[in-house]
């Protein structure tokens, strides 16, 4: 595969891709986007357990809101290596109270994190505004459940499963064009498939089947995803990598994260998906005050987005 020459940090979306539909909500992606964690899992590799209760993901929620996050993340599966697979029945009663309570609530834009087609249906019906699925909709049935419920997907890049991913990963090609090619055909089979362009996000999926190696020189190339013209989701939020190149524990890594935040918003990420949530709205502000020479970033993460 060809690839453009590094486009300039501010390149802007087309405009087709500035302006997101996710259901109700209108989101603006004409500048950067913090999206907030809230993993409703016993195990997660961060905050595993600690918002299971509702009333406890309805208070996290609210707190990642007024510290500006434009869209929270629900997920009822923890992906982190060695994970165990949950029955869909098992995520869906994790995952549609607090999707029906956030959404009536708080009239939040809610992400639900999931790879299994009834949550997709389930939650699309509940009112989530968008799929996130870090499988790219490769499950039986997520292709067609996503298409019908009329919401935008994100796309992830990954090698292998959450049992296995971690065990040896290697690539035969530059770990950048990798990516890209696999998304790239991920893509084109949405589109086959009715799923239209308008309505895709591209991840290049830091930590899923990738050595530190392979995220470093990864997060380095990122603006490579450019090629694809969609909107680009990052994770990298207190993850192993940091953790092995600084020697912090996960909860000491939040210096290395806003770090790696405003990397990714200087190479082109649309969205940062982030368990500290108003240390990086200031971080991710800062980097595109900087990028767009004095422009007004201020307050961009901390709209409504009704």
């Amino acid at each position: 595969m060809t690839f453009t020459a590094r486009p300039t940090p501010s390149t802007p979306l087309t405009q087709s891709h500035s302006q997101l539909r996710c259901g109700r909500h209108l989101l603006d992606l004409s500048f950067p986007r913090v999206m907030g964690v809230l993993n409703v899992t016993p195990d997660s590799f961060s905050d595993g357990g600690q918002h299971v209760a509702l009333d406890d993901a309805l208070r996290r929620a609210e707190q990642m809101l007024a510290e500006g996050a434009s869209i929270i993340d629900v997920g009822g599966e923890s992906t982190r290596p060695g994970a165990t697979p949950v029955s869909g029945q098992q995520e869906l009663d994790r995952v549609a109270p607090v999707v029906e309570t956030l959404v009536h609530e708080l009239d939040a834009l809610v992400s639900v994190d999931t790879s299994c087609p009834v949550v997709m249906r389930e939650a699309g019906s509940l009112g989530a505004g968008m799929i996130n699925d870090v499988r790219s909709l490769e499950r039986d049935g997520a292709l067609a459940a996503a298409t019908g419920s009329g919401l935008p997907v994100c796309l992830m890049h990954r090698q292998g499963e959450p049992q296995n991913m971690q065990q040896s990963p290697a690539y035969e090609k530059p770990i950048e064009e990798a990516v890209v090619e696999y998304l790239a055909a991920r893509v084109a089979e949405c589109e086959a498939a009715g799923l239209r362009r308008h309505r895709l996000l591209v991840d290049p999926g830091f930590g899923f089947g990738k050595t530190v190696e392979h995220n470093l020189r990864l997060l380095n190339q990122m603006d490579v995803l450019q090629s694809l013209a969609l909107p680009v989701l990052v994770g990298m939020s207190r993850k192993s990598m940091i953790g092995k190149v600084l020697g912090r524990s996960v909860d000491e890594r939040l210096a290395g994260g806003l770090a790696l935040a405003a990397m990714a918003v200087e190479r082109g990420a649309s969205i940062v998906r982030v368990h500290d949530v108003g240390s990086t709205v200031d971080a991710v502000n800062m980097a595109w005050a900087v990028l767009q020479e004095g422009c007004e970033p201020a307050a961009n993460n901390k709209e409504n987005n009704a």
